[in-house]
């Protein structure tokens, strides 16, 4: 029998039931599929994991996408990669047997932003998904109907890259097409905390446990 071969490297670790949730776990800008791991261990250490690092690089940090500067998206390389991530996720449920249907991403940063973006794009992509400081992945575009689907935005107040206007915007736009959406706010910037995490750890086990 011939091996897979993905199209993005990954790491998969089967938790306590493959029926059970499982962790979509994206990393910011120069980071790796290892990055968040930590975090899944504390909102939930039952949960398959499916940890996948970006295929493009910008000198030589990975990334989801490619950006035409810093906060300016190219939207052309966003969608090809958002259907590149959608159709990974139906390859690695058909390869390691867990539930498609309940896959909840964790993403920080350019990988909240991807996250964001299959929210954007596709009506089951995810069951849930915690954004730890997403930008608006596009803006003036028809969203699919959200309404079984939860969020989580954590936000700095302070963040340079991610204003409280971008954060808000955001809240809306999810709303405004069903999505069941919290917002949680901290005083700090860009990088994420121990306390935003707690936060996920906390609405994953009042909303999806």
């Amino acid at each position: 029998m011939l091996e897979r071969v993905f199209i993005l490297e990954h790491i998969f670790i089967e938790g306590k039931n493959l029926n059970g949730p499982t962790f979509l776990l994206l990393h910011g800008t120069g980071g790796t599929e290892k990055d968040l791991l930590p975090l899944a261990e504390m909102v939930d250490p039952d949960a398959n994991v499916l940890s996948v690092r970006g295929n493009v690089s910008e000198n030589g940090m990975p990334r989801f996408f490619k950006r035409l500067a810093e906060g300016v998206f190219d939207e052309e390389d966003l969608i090809e990669r958002t259907k590149e991530l959608y159709q990974f996720l139906d390859e690695a449920a058909e390869e390691y047997g867990f539930d498609r249907n309940y896959v909840i991403a964790f993403g920080y940063s350019n990988g909240a932003n991807i996250a964001g973006s299959l929210l954007f794009h596709y009506q089951d992509a995810l069951a849930a998904a915690v954004l730890h400081h997403p930008m608006v992945p596009r803006r003036g575009i028809e969203l699919p109907d959200l309404a079984t689907v939860k969020v989580l935005i954590t936000a700095g107040r302070n963040d340079p890259l991610c204003t409280e206007q971008e954060s808000n915007d955001l809240e809306k736009i999810l709303k405004d097409n069903g999505a069941n959406v919290q917002l949680h706010w901290e005083d700090g910037g860009h990088q994420l905390t121990k306390t935003e995490v707690e936060a996920a750890k906390q609405w994953y086990e009042n909303e999806l446990k």
